[in-house]
């Protein structure tokens, strides 16, 4: 019979009645149909840790277990849920509590994670209270990711993580440089571990001269350049913004090749706007419908921007909406039926193909291998396909901006919006798209249209000229003194 039973322990790695209660809420369920498992989980678990403690084959478990492909079977079921760490995970609780420590080392901080250490380490609540209430969830979610990445490759190693010394560090950002990572990535990971040291009180090991050494020679082999987003401008890529027709995959095509159907309008709306504000990813999703504010112009409007990438504490700002993405906003709302809450929202797609008529059968031609039923000799009438929209109460998710463009560009190349592109120029000219393009094309519409580097990083809520340049470093090469000379040359 499947489940546990309260019983003397056979060997000192048997589980207890105490682990047993902690774990049996995560193990599978017996199934309400069929015939009941005639193996007990518990000793499938015991048969298991005498396994990892011995070091033994599976062919030598002890016959007071059951048979060893029955163990096994449970094993790989076990491993693919991923269950023997989150089993680790619960039965280590007690131990701690009992010892009057955290049940996680990290349980304050990220409370999926744990870290293999190499000594007992003390938690201080007050400061991991503090940094919670300090950052922001995209903060504490990339420092969990770089945790877990970090815990997984001192476990393929044979590493102590916590706490790390600098060797260890070091060999940790070399390999990840030699997967691939970039140096902006490996500066990240250094940061995490570093914060997770200092959460923890103990000694930071990116510090170390060796650890700048290593990410120096890093950056000196591979680079700092970092892989821009293409850009997309209203006009495409231009020199003069007012006067030069639209070409290449540009805005405002994409806005007109926008359909009229609920996703059409909602693809509308969300670009616009993206192009009017210059919004990251993050922002563009967290828009309300009360963060829209009368304008002086009665056709366009203000939005209030509560909380960006660069304004953590909230000072807040506002952002201009021109009259055409309200128009987008006012079709899109109203066909949505939203007043209130999160502006732009998933909209499940759900097609129907169309059915022919179809007659009713006689009765004697239902043939006695068939499942008898009346209604087959009842005609059928035609269906026409139909179309069914359902829209979501949440928000979008930051991760769908990027593809939602890349789809947009799609659709309106498939139309024809995009006629000066062939299908291997929109191939080439997707892969650079993403959710950061309508920002750099703003940047640099801002840019070719004579704004000055303070305007551009006012409009867009920078508070270091670094990142305007780089976006407009093309440009401004092209627009310098040896690019103004060439066109006089001509």
């Amino acid at each position: 019979m499947a489940g546990f039973e309260k019983r003397s322990k056979r060997y000192p790695i048997d589980l207890t009645d105490e682990e047993r209660l902690f774990i049996q809420p995560f193990l599978p369920p017996v199934a309400k149909r069929g015939r009941r498992p005639a193996t007990d989980l518990r000793d499938v678990l015991d048969a298991r840790r005498y396994l990892a403690r011995t070091g033994g084959g599976w062919r030598m478990l002890p016959n007071d277990f059951p048979p060893w492909q029955t163990v096994y079977w449970w094993f790989r079921r076990f491993v693919r849920r991923l269950l023997f760490r989150t089993i680790h995970d619960v039965t280590l609780m007690p131990d701690r509590e009992r010892e009057g420590r955290e049940q996680s080392p990290l349980a304050a901080v990220v409370e999926p994670v744990q870290m293999r250490a190499g000594e007992r380490i003390v938690v201080n609540e007050p400061l991991i209270a503090a940094y919670q209430a300090a950052s922001s969830p995209h903060s504490i979610r990339a420092l969990k990711s770089d945790l877990e990445a970090f815990d997984l490759w001192c476990r393929r190693t044979n590493r102590i993580a916590l706490p790390a010394t600098p060797e260890i560090v070091a060999d940790y950002l070399d390999a990840r440089a030699g997967q691939g990572a970039l140096p902006a990535s490996l500066g990240r990971y250094k940061a995490s571990i570093a914060k997770i040291h200092q959460l923890l009180d103990l000694k930071d090991p990116t510090q170390a001269e060796l650890v700048k050494l290593r990410l120096r020679a890093i950056r000196r082999a591979k680079g700092t350049a970092q892989a821009q987003a293409r850009p997309l401008r209203f006009k495409g890529p231009v020199k003069d913004v007012e006067r030069d027709k639209p070409r290449g995959i540009n805005v405002r095509a994409l806005l007109e090749a926008c359909g009229d159907d609920l996703t059409g309008l909602s693809d509308r709306a969300l670009l616009s706007v993206a192009y009017d504000t210059g919004l990251r990813a993050s922002e563009l999703v967290s828009i309300e419908v009360e963060h829209i504010l009368e304008a002086l112009d009665p056709e366009a409007r203000l939005l209030s921007i509560p909380r960006s990438k660069g304004d953590q504490e909230g000072e807040g700002t506002t952002a201009f909406l021109s009259p055409r993405s309200m128009r987008a906003i006012a079709a899109w709302t109203e066909a949505a039926g939203i007043e209130a809450g999160p502006l732009f929202r998933r909209v499940q797609v759900r097609r129907y193909e169309a059915r022919p008529a179809v007659k009713g059968r006689p009765i004697d031609s239902i043939s006695s291998r068939e499942t008898w039923d009346l209604r087959k000799t009842l005609p059928k009438r035609a269906v026409p396909a139909r179309v069914e929209y359902d829209v979501g109460e949440g928000a979008l998710h930051p991760g769908s901006i990027g593809p939602i463009w890349r789809a947009i560009i799609q659709r309106a190349f498939d139309r024809g919006a995009l006629g000066d592109l062939t299908v291997d120029d929109l191939a080439r000219l997707l892969k650079g798209v993403s959710a950061h393009s309508t920002r750099v094309g703003l940047n640099q519409d801002l840019f070719a249209s004579g704004e000055d580097l303070a305007g551009i990083m006012d409009a867009l809520r920078w508070k270091s000229p670094r990142m305007p340049l780089a976006y407009n470093r093309n440009l401004a090469a092209e627009a310098g003194a040896v690019g103004r000379l060439i066109s006089k040359l001509r």
